[in-house]
């Protein structure tokens, strides 16, 4: 006789695990399961009663799906929830209790103030600056960046571009990582911003671009571990009791390095900009 608890692989997605069995579920399961699908990180916020009460369910019920999902607890099943939440998927970030959507709505700016906070108290003003003079004094400046990395790749890449002759950011929609790594050789700097959810074969990439002799700057979220041999790692704290992380400190970072660097390049900067400026007034390509 087939069991009514279906096995899972032990490394199984906590909402591979609800999706999985949804279909299968009684009625007061189905409405646990769906309530998960939606909140998965509630599991690792509440007991099970409390959870039994945000779904309208009883306890045994909450106790039964628990083992249908392939837990032998609920504390097992909590901790995966809270180990998946790590990870940074932000799924396990929204919350169905009314008071908590309300607090991330709200505008007094304490957690840009404390990520702010958190991540220039620990910067050193000697490593931003010794980052802008590479950026100035390099063959030519890479700026890598992924998924919402790529956001902020490219506000570094418009904001030095104004300054710096050689400067790109990569990889661009249809490209491939080779295409640009081939072309990194010793005398270049490149700027890799690496915030989670990282993408596969991050190390590699990483490896791959110390290997071709380049200078290595990585801007990080706090859960990436310092690389040995990155010459300059900047860790940014993006927590966030919201759904979506809190990036106020990456953009500030991504700032002092621009200004760092406009401000170090002198005169030369200035006559730059200057060239900039002027060219795109003779082109009408901007309004005042």
């Amino acid at each position: 006789m087939k069991s009514e608890f279906q096995s899972h692989e032990p490394d199984e997605p906590f909402l591979s695990r609800v999706q999985r069995v949804l279909t299968d579920l009684s009625p007061a399961e189905r409405r646990l399961g769906e309530f998960l699908l939606d909140f998965p990180g509630e599991l690792g916020s509440y007991d099970a009663q409390e959870l039994a009460r945000l779904c309208d369910v009883s306890k045994a019920t909450v106790s039964r799906f628990i083992r249908r999902i392939g837990f032998e607890s609920y504390d097992k099943a909590k901790k995966a929830v809270r180990d998946e939440r790590a990870t940074g998927s932000r799924a396990f970030f929204a919350h169905a209790e009314p008071e908590a959507n309300a607090a991330a709505l709200a505008l007094d700016m304490r957690e840009e103030k404390d990520n702010l906070d958190r991540t220039f108290g620990k910067l050193n003003a000697g490593e931003l600056d010794d980052l802008a003079r590479a950026v100035l004094s390099s063959r030519k400046v890479w700026i890598a960046g992924q998924r919402i990395s790529f956001s902020f790749a490219h506000y570094l890449f418009w904001q030095l571009t104004k300054i710096v002759p050689e400067v790109v950011v990569f990889p661009q929609g249809g490209e491939t990582l080779g295409e640009h790594v081939a072309r990194i050789q010793k005398g270049d700097l490149v700027i890799a911003i690496m915030l989670r959810r990282r993408v596969a074969g991050t190390k590699r990439l990483l490896d791959a671009i110390l290997e071709a002799g380049a200078e290595l700057a990585l801007i990080s979220d706090e859960s990436m571990a310092r690389h040995a041999d990155a010459r300059w790692h900047f860790h940014c704290h993006t927590h966030s009791d919201g759904p979506q992380f809190n990036h106020a400190a990456v953009l500030a970072l991504c700032h002092q390095i621009v200004v760092r660097a406009t401000l170090q390049s002198g005169r030369e900067g200035r006559e730059r900009l200057r060239a900039v400026d002027a060219v795109n007034e003779k082109l009408l390509q901007v309004e005042w």
